[in-house]
């Protein structure tokens, strides 16, 4: 039952991510508080979640024109060596000072979101004429 449970929060993670709503972000709180995974674990975990909701997001994205062909390449090389650096880093971290980061992160993207001044503009679909 309980891999039914964390099928099930792949899913909805995964269908959140599609939506650009962060699922990562979700995947790692369903991690640490109710699967038990250790951070480290988790944020690794979550390195590699984001390799197959990015892959299957991205004919969505060519299909509606957002793509800027000229920066996929250094836009990929810069988030894989953030990501092993960082990945790196959190491993010499204590687990409570690296939840607490995280915690951090999340009320800062939060409280962003909540009161941005500048709505940002939906982008428009390409006419096909």
């Amino acid at each position: 039952m309980s891999w039914l449970i964390a099928l099930l929060a792949g899913a909805i993670t995964g269908v959140l991510s599609a939506f650009g709503v962060g699922g990562g972000s979700l995947l790692l709180i369903y991690l640490t508080s109710f699967a038990g995974v250790s951070q480290h674990a988790a944020q690794g975990i979550n390195l590699l979640y984001f390799l197959p909701a990015a892959a299957a997001a991205l004919p969505a994205h060519q299909k509606n024109g957002l793509l800027e062909k000229s920066i996929i390449l250094p836009a990929i090389l810069a988030g894989l060596a953030a990501a092993a650096c960082t990945a790196f880093l959190s491993n010499s971290l204590d687990t409570r000072l690296l939840r607490k980061l995280f915690g951090l992160f999340l009320l800062y993207i939060g409280l962003g979101e909540l009161f941005r001044r500048d709505k940002p503009k939906r982008a428009e679909k390409p006419t096909r004429e």
